[in-house]
Protein backbone atom coordinates (compact mmCIF):
# COMPACT_ATOMS: atom_id res chain seq x y z
CA UNK A 1 0.00 0.00 0.00
CA UNK A 2 1.43 3.13 -1.16
CA UNK A 3 0.23 6.73 1.08
CA UNK A 4 0.19 10.31 -0.06
CA UNK A 5 0.37 12.07 2.79
CA UNK A 6 -0.37 16.10 3.07
CA UNK A 7 0.62 17.84 6.51
CA UNK A 8 -0.24 21.68 7.55
CA UNK A 9 0.30 22.93 3.57
CA UNK A 10 0.82 26.92 2.48
CA UNK A 11 1.15 27.67 -0.73
CA UNK A 12 1.47 31.12 -2.26
CA UNK A 13 1.27 32.12 -6.43
CA UNK A 14 3.18 35.38 -7.29
CA UNK A 15 0.04 37.84 -8.90
CA UNK A 16 0.23 41.33 -10.22
CA UNK A 17 -0.98 42.66 -6.77
CA UNK A 18 2.08 41.07 -4.80
CA UNK A 19 2.51 37.23 -3.17
CA UNK A 20 -0.74 36.13 -2.64
CA UNK A 21 -1.51 33.09 -0.46
CA UNK A 22 -3.83 30.21 -1.44
CA UNK A 23 -3.32 27.34 0.62
CA UNK A 24 -3.40 27.43 4.00
CA UNK A 25 -2.24 24.64 6.28
CA UNK A 26 -3.89 21.93 4.53
CA UNK A 27 -3.81 18.37 5.43
CA UNK A 28 -4.82 15.30 3.72
CA UNK A 29 -3.84 11.55 3.91
CA UNK A 30 -4.78 9.10 0.69
CA UNK A 31 -4.38 5.62 0.23
CA UNK A 32 -4.44 3.33 -2.67
CA UNK A 33 -7.32 1.70 -3.05
CA UNK A 34 -8.87 5.08 -1.72
CA UNK A 35 -10.58 7.72 -3.84
CA UNK A 36 -11.16 11.61 -2.37
CA UNK A 37 -13.32 13.89 -3.84
CA UNK A 38 -12.63 17.52 -2.92
CA UNK A 39 -15.07 19.50 -3.73
CA UNK A 40 -15.54 23.72 -3.14
CA UNK A 41 -16.40 26.70 -4.70
CA UNK A 42 -14.15 28.38 -7.41
CA UNK A 43 -11.26 30.28 -6.15
CA UNK A 44 -10.31 27.33 -2.88
CA UNK A 45 -7.27 26.40 -4.11
CA UNK A 46 -8.21 23.26 -5.70
CA UNK A 47 -6.63 23.20 -8.42
CA UNK A 48 -3.61 24.66 -6.91
CA UNK A 49 -3.34 21.89 -4.31
CA UNK A 50 -3.04 19.72 -7.89
CA UNK A 51 -0.83 21.52 -9.23
CA UNK A 52 1.35 21.72 -6.35
CA UNK A 53 1.36 18.04 -5.62
CA UNK A 54 2.40 17.41 -9.28
CA UNK A 55 5.19 20.04 -9.38
CA UNK A 56 4.66 23.10 -11.21
CA UNK A 57 6.99 25.82 -10.56
CA UNK A 58 4.41 28.70 -10.55
CA UNK A 59 3.39 27.42 -7.32
CA UNK A 60 5.35 28.26 -4.05
CA UNK A 61 5.26 26.32 -0.93
CA UNK A 62 6.10 27.92 1.87
CA UNK A 63 5.31 25.45 5.00
CA UNK A 64 4.25 22.18 5.10
CA UNK A 65 5.22 19.11 3.81
CA UNK A 66 4.27 15.99 1.34
CA UNK A 67 5.31 12.97 1.30
CA UNK A 68 5.05 9.44 -0.92
CA UNK A 69 5.56 6.86 1.60
CA UNK A 70 7.83 8.63 3.70
CA UNK A 71 9.64 9.93 0.49
CA UNK A 72 9.79 14.00 0.39
CA UNK A 73 7.97 14.54 -2.39
CA UNK A 74 8.94 18.65 -2.59
CA UNK A 75 12.37 17.85 -2.64
CA UNK A 76 11.67 15.69 -6.25
CA UNK A 77 11.88 17.37 -10.01
CA UNK A 78 8.79 16.26 -11.68
CA UNK A 79 9.87 13.51 -13.88
CA UNK A 80 11.26 12.33 -10.57
CA UNK A 81 7.47 12.48 -8.99
CA UNK A 82 6.11 10.73 -12.49
CA UNK A 83 8.51 7.85 -11.37
CA UNK A 84 7.66 7.55 -7.79
CA UNK A 85 3.44 6.58 -8.97
CA UNK A 86 2.02 10.25 -8.66
CA UNK A 87 -0.33 11.45 -11.67
CA UNK A 88 -1.93 14.46 -12.60
CA UNK A 89 -5.11 14.56 -15.14
CA UNK A 90 -5.05 18.43 -16.12
CA UNK A 91 -7.98 20.40 -15.88
CA UNK A 92 -6.70 22.19 -19.91
CA UNK A 93 -4.31 19.15 -21.32
CA UNK A 94 -2.05 20.90 -23.36
CA UNK A 95 -1.64 20.66 -26.97
CA UNK A 96 1.87 19.44 -28.33
CA UNK A 97 2.49 19.94 -31.78
CA UNK A 98 5.23 17.31 -33.99
CA UNK A 99 4.35 14.84 -30.90
CA UNK A 100 2.37 12.54 -32.09
CA UNK A 101 -0.27 10.33 -29.18
CA UNK A 102 1.76 6.88 -30.40
CA UNK A 103 5.72 8.43 -29.25
CA UNK A 104 4.29 10.64 -26.28
CA UNK A 105 2.79 7.49 -24.63
CA UNK A 106 5.30 4.69 -25.15
CA UNK A 107 8.35 7.50 -24.26
CA UNK A 108 6.52 8.04 -21.11
CA UNK A 109 5.86 4.47 -20.13
CA UNK A 110 9.79 4.32 -21.11
CA UNK A 111 10.49 7.24 -18.71
CA UNK A 112 8.61 5.93 -16.26
CA UNK A 113 9.24 2.22 -16.18
CA UNK A 114 13.09 2.75 -17.09
CA UNK A 115 12.92 0.22 -19.91
CA UNK A 116 11.15 0.37 -23.15
CA UNK A 117 7.63 -1.95 -23.27
CA UNK A 118 7.36 -4.99 -25.44
CA UNK A 119 6.33 -3.62 -29.17
CA UNK A 120 3.99 -6.57 -29.44
CA UNK A 121 2.72 -6.31 -25.66
CA UNK A 122 2.11 -2.36 -26.00
CA UNK A 123 0.62 -2.23 -29.03
CA UNK A 124 -2.27 -4.03 -28.03
CA UNK A 125 -2.66 -2.69 -24.17
CA UNK A 126 -2.93 0.92 -26.44
CA UNK A 127 -5.42 -0.92 -28.86
CA UNK A 128 -7.43 -2.55 -25.78
CA UNK A 129 -7.56 1.21 -23.91
CA UNK A 130 -8.50 3.33 -26.74
CA UNK A 131 -11.27 1.06 -27.70
CA UNK A 132 -12.43 1.24 -23.77
CA UNK A 133 -12.45 4.74 -24.25
CA UNK A 134 -14.16 4.85 -27.48
CA UNK A 135 -11.26 6.29 -29.08
CA UNK A 136 -11.49 6.01 -32.84
CA UNK A 137 -7.72 4.53 -33.68
CA UNK A 138 -6.74 6.66 -36.07
CA UNK A 139 -6.16 9.09 -32.94
CA UNK A 140 -2.52 7.30 -32.11
CA UNK A 141 -1.26 9.21 -35.30
CA UNK A 142 -2.41 12.50 -34.13
CA UNK A 143 -0.47 15.53 -32.51
CA UNK A 144 -1.16 15.46 -28.59
CA UNK A 145 -4.18 17.08 -28.34
CA UNK A 146 -3.97 19.10 -31.63
CA UNK A 147 -7.63 19.32 -32.86
CA UNK A 148 -9.20 17.56 -30.14
CA UNK A 149 -12.23 18.46 -28.83
CA UNK A 150 -12.82 19.22 -24.83
CA UNK A 151 -13.75 15.23 -24.39
CA UNK A 152 -11.08 13.73 -26.64
CA UNK A 153 -8.79 15.94 -24.68
CA UNK A 154 -9.82 13.89 -21.50
CA UNK A 155 -10.19 10.85 -22.65
CA UNK A 156 -6.75 11.21 -23.58
CA UNK A 157 -5.74 11.42 -20.12
CA UNK A 158 -7.61 8.81 -18.97
CA UNK A 159 -5.82 6.94 -21.99
CA UNK A 160 -2.90 8.18 -20.09
CA UNK A 161 -3.55 6.65 -17.14
CA UNK A 162 -4.33 3.61 -18.08
CA UNK A 163 -1.40 2.54 -19.30
CA UNK A 164 1.16 4.48 -17.04
CA UNK A 165 -0.51 2.95 -14.03
CA UNK A 166 0.88 5.16 -11.18
CA UNK A 167 -0.30 4.65 -7.26
CA UNK A 168 -1.80 8.04 -6.88
CA UNK A 169 -3.90 9.74 -9.80
CA UNK A 170 -4.75 13.04 -9.24
CA UNK A 171 -8.00 14.46 -11.04
CA UNK A 172 -8.36 18.07 -11.64
CA UNK A 173 -12.01 18.39 -12.98
CA UNK A 174 -11.80 16.01 -15.27
CA UNK A 175 -15.80 16.24 -15.61
CA UNK A 176 -15.62 19.84 -16.84
CA UNK A 177 -17.00 20.23 -20.43
CA UNK A 178 -17.95 16.68 -20.77
CA UNK A 179 -21.80 15.92 -22.04
CA UNK A 180 -23.13 12.89 -20.45
CA UNK A 181 -21.93 10.02 -22.67
CA UNK A 182 -18.28 11.58 -22.52
CA UNK A 183 -18.69 11.53 -18.40
CA UNK A 184 -19.51 7.37 -18.32
CA UNK A 185 -16.73 7.11 -20.90
CA UNK A 186 -14.33 8.92 -18.91
CA UNK A 187 -15.85 7.89 -15.19
CA UNK A 188 -15.76 3.87 -16.50
CA UNK A 189 -11.84 4.31 -17.48
CA UNK A 190 -10.65 5.67 -13.86
CA UNK A 191 -12.90 3.01 -12.32
CA UNK A 192 -11.22 0.51 -14.32
CA UNK A 193 -7.90 2.26 -13.69
CA UNK A 194 -8.36 1.55 -10.12
CA UNK A 195 -10.02 -1.80 -10.01
CA UNK A 196 -6.39 -3.27 -11.99
CA UNK A 197 -4.19 -1.76 -9.46
CA UNK A 198 -5.36 -0.67 -6.48
CA UNK A 199 -4.92 3.60 -7.74
CA UNK A 200 -5.41 5.96 -5.45
CA UNK A 201 -7.51 8.41 -6.37
CA UNK A 202 -7.81 12.19 -5.29
CA UNK A 203 -10.48 13.28 -7.50
CA UNK A 204 -11.10 17.52 -7.77
CA UNK A 205 -14.63 18.65 -8.91
CA UNK A 206 -17.31 21.19 -8.21
CA UNK A 207 -20.24 18.96 -8.89
CA UNK A 208 -22.16 15.37 -7.91
CA UNK A 209 -22.85 14.51 -10.99
CA UNK A 210 -19.07 12.65 -12.37
CA UNK A 211 -19.51 11.13 -8.00
CA UNK A 212 -22.70 9.11 -9.81
CA UNK A 213 -20.20 6.93 -11.86
CA UNK A 214 -17.23 7.44 -9.75
CA UNK A 215 -17.83 7.08 -5.83
CA UNK A 216 -15.82 8.58 -3.44
CA UNK A 217 -15.15 6.60 -0.23
CA UNK A 218 -14.19 10.14 1.14
CA UNK A 219 -15.36 13.55 0.79
CA UNK A 220 -13.52 17.00 1.69
CA UNK A 221 -14.84 20.66 0.90
CA UNK A 222 -12.36 22.85 0.60
CA UNK A 223 -12.88 26.55 0.87
CA UNK A 224 -10.41 29.64 0.99
CA UNK A 225 -7.22 27.04 0.87
CA UNK A 226 -8.63 24.80 4.18
CA UNK A 227 -10.10 21.88 4.32
CA UNK A 228 -13.12 22.91 6.32
CA UNK A 229 -15.41 19.95 6.45
CA UNK A 230 -14.96 16.02 5.50
CA UNK A 231 -17.20 12.77 5.59
CA UNK A 232 -18.58 10.22 3.40
CA UNK A 233 -20.64 10.00 -0.04
CA UNK A 234 -23.43 11.68 1.97
CA UNK A 235 -21.59 15.27 2.28
CA UNK A 236 -21.51 15.34 -1.61
CA UNK A 237 -25.03 14.84 -1.38
CA UNK A 238 -25.66 17.75 1.01
CA UNK A 239 -23.76 19.80 -1.27
CA UNK A 240 -26.15 18.95 -4.16
CA UNK A 241 -28.59 19.92 -1.91
CA UNK A 242 -27.28 23.62 0.03
CA UNK A 243 -24.46 24.65 -1.79
CA UNK A 244 -21.37 26.20 -0.23
CA UNK A 245 -22.63 29.24 1.68
CA UNK A 246 -22.58 27.65 4.78
CA UNK A 247 -18.99 27.38 4.56
CA UNK A 248 -17.88 30.37 3.57
CA UNK A 249 -18.11 33.12 5.77
CA UNK A 250 -16.44 31.23 8.65
CA UNK A 251 -14.00 30.25 6.65
CA UNK A 252 -13.30 34.29 5.95
CA UNK A 253 -13.84 35.25 8.99
CA UNK A 254 -10.92 32.71 9.58
CA UNK A 255 -8.55 34.16 7.56
CA UNK A 256 -8.48 37.30 8.70
CA UNK A 257 -7.79 36.33 11.77
CA UNK A 258 -4.85 34.11 10.72
CA UNK A 259 -3.59 37.65 8.37
CA UNK A 260 -4.10 39.26 11.75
Amino acid sequence: MSVLEIRDLFVTVETDAGTTPILNGLSLTIRTGETHAIMGPNGSGKSTLAYTIAGHPKYNVTGGTITLDGEDVLAMTVDERARAGLFLAMQYPVEIPGVTVTNFLRTAKTAIDGEAPSIRTWTKDVKASMKNLRMDPKFAARNVNEGFSGGEKKRHEILQLELLKPRIAVLDETDSGLDVDALKIVSEGVNRAKAESDLGVLLITHYTRILRYIHPDFVHVMVAGRIVEEGGPELAERLEDEGYDRFIEPASDATVDADA
